[in-house]
């Protein structure tokens, strides 16, 4: 909107009041193409009156028509668009052909926007000649017209959405007796039993009789859902009112029985999934129940703190899992994972007496879901090791992780503990928490991993993902 009344400004004397008037009817030109099958353009006057600037254009989804190239803010010289100066002139609407493109024609109908102070702009409807001469056309195109009469307030985007072309049209007159019907809207209702729709009454108990169940939302007055027969139908009923009095109603209908059935089918596939979710979880819980009772009866302390820490991995994989479950498996917000796998390690761990401070800085971290399991086994051994080999002889500690999303992703974890031993080489280390990260970090996610001491004390690891595609 900000382009067209820049367009405005730069090539006509249209007042404010005009622009925001023009503004208003913007919002149901997609709806209008639709509705007259047809290339919906505004054309404005420029100021000398020697040419014409394309403020807006719409291309009808109802029909297809080949692309021209010419895109809105073009300026067209007068003397190349003769039945659009005759408009001009005559102030009243006007059909005529034009060139489309190398010797191909379309019709072409002009419809002059007048308000008190004179001409506003011109409206034209660019649509092929089968359309144009085809049963019924010129009704659809004079509520096209009809829709363009002052809209005096801010016209509701939803109730004039646009169309698709497998919606059904029905227009009424002022009496509610249908005097068009689409191909769509005929099928739609032949299989309801009603064979023919033009004279009959959009109430009629022939069109009506097949109801079983109609659901209506309040703040969409406009709009309902009708099952009827084997159907589900979207109805959209658009009442043109003048004074009062209706003038002639607009009906849109669309057949949404195999979009409901998907839907269906969609919800109870979803259900399963998440019950199969939630028995992984259960598992994975047993499982690492069952480790803690062999831990619990054995007498060797290193097989106790092995049996621990396999717990921990289940632990923090069940983690990783719960939160891919309930976001779709899409993506994970690396942030909110390694604070539960924090606090998981706080409190099966490290020691009661132990005070552990954590915190998760840096950008909001989202991952593809494909990275979630690696970066979850990798937070679970760095906080691990911190708090075995970091802390020894103290009553707490702080970790920290700073994460990034620059030319890769980064993960940056510290800790204020004793720092590395001098002379340490990762890739001589036997330790298997830091096999399993290197194996993770370097071969799973094709990353780097660094190890050094921090300024002012501790330990500094720092990852480096780099991005796919």
């Amino acid at each position: 909107m900000d382009d067209f009344c820049k367009l405005c400004r730069t090539y006509t004397t249209l007042t404010a009041v005009q622009q925001e008037f023009l503004k208003r009817l913007l919002v149901i030109f997609p709806f209008l193409a639709d509705l007259a099958h047809a290339r919906v353009r505004l054309y404005l006057e420029t100021r000398d009156g020697k040419a014409f600037v394309i403020a807006a254009q719409e291309w009808p989804r109802t029909i297809y028509l080949p692309p021209d190239g010419t895109a809105e803010g073009r300026v067209v010289r007068a003397m190349e668009e003769p039945i659009l100066c005759h408009a001009v002139e005559s102030h009243h609407f006007l059909r005529g052909k034009r060139e489309w493109n190398y010797g191909s024609m379309v019709d072409m109908m002009v419809q002059p926007l007048i308000d008190g102070t004179g001409l506003l702009g011109l409206v034209c409807f660019e649509t092929t000649s089968e359309m144009a001469e085809s049963d019924g056309y010129d009704r659809l195109l004079s509520t096209a017209r009809l829709l363009l009469r002052n809209p005096r307030r801010q016209l509701n985007p939803e109730m004039f959405a646009p169309m698709s072309a497998s919606d059904g049209i029905l227009l009424t007159d002022q009496y509610n007796r249908i005097t068009y019907a689409t191909t769509a809207a005929l099928r739609i209702f032949r299989v309801l039993g009603v064979g023919s729709l033009v004279g009959a009454h959009l109430f009629d108990r022939q069109i009506t009789q097949h109801i079983r169940k109609e659901t209506q939302e309040t703040s969409r007055p406009w709009e309902r859902e009708i099952e009827a027969g084997t159907l589900i139908i979207r109805e959209r009923n658009l009442p043109l009112m003048e004074g009062g009095h209706l003038l002639k109603r607009i009906v849109i209908v669309s057949d949404l029985t195999e979009v409901r059935e998907k839907d269906r089918e969609i919800k109870v596939k979803s259900a399963v999934i998440q019950e199969i979710h939630h028995r992984v979880k259960n598992n994975l819980q047993m499982i690492a129940s069952l480790l803690r009772m062999q831990a619990r009866r054995s007498k060797s302390p290193d097989v106790k703190e092995a049996l621990q820490e396999s717990v921990n991995r289940i632990l923090s994989i069940s983690v990783v899992h719960e939160f891919l479950s309930e976001q779709g498996e899409k993506t994970i917000n690396v942030g909110e994972v390694a604070q539960h796998i924090f606090d998981l390690v706080a409190m099966s761990m490290v020691d009661r007496a132990f005070e552990l401070h954590s915190e998760c800085v840096g950008e909001t971290l989202i991952l593809p879901s494909a990275y979630a399991s690696s970066i979850g086994l990798v937070l679970n051994e760095l906080v691990l090791n911190a708090t075995e080999h970091g802390f020894t002889g103290r009553s707490s500690g702080h970790i920290r992780l700073t994460l990034g999303d620059g030319e890769a992703y980064t993960l940056v974890f510290e800790d204020d503990g004793i720092g590395l031993p001098e002379g340490f080489a990762p890739e001589k280390q036997r330790s298997l928490g830091i096999s399993i990260m290197r194996t993770l970090i370097e071969g799973d996610l094709g990353g780097t991993i660094r190890y050094e001491n921090r300024k002012g004390g501790g330990t500094r690891v720092e990852i480096a993902i780099p991005k796919k595609g």
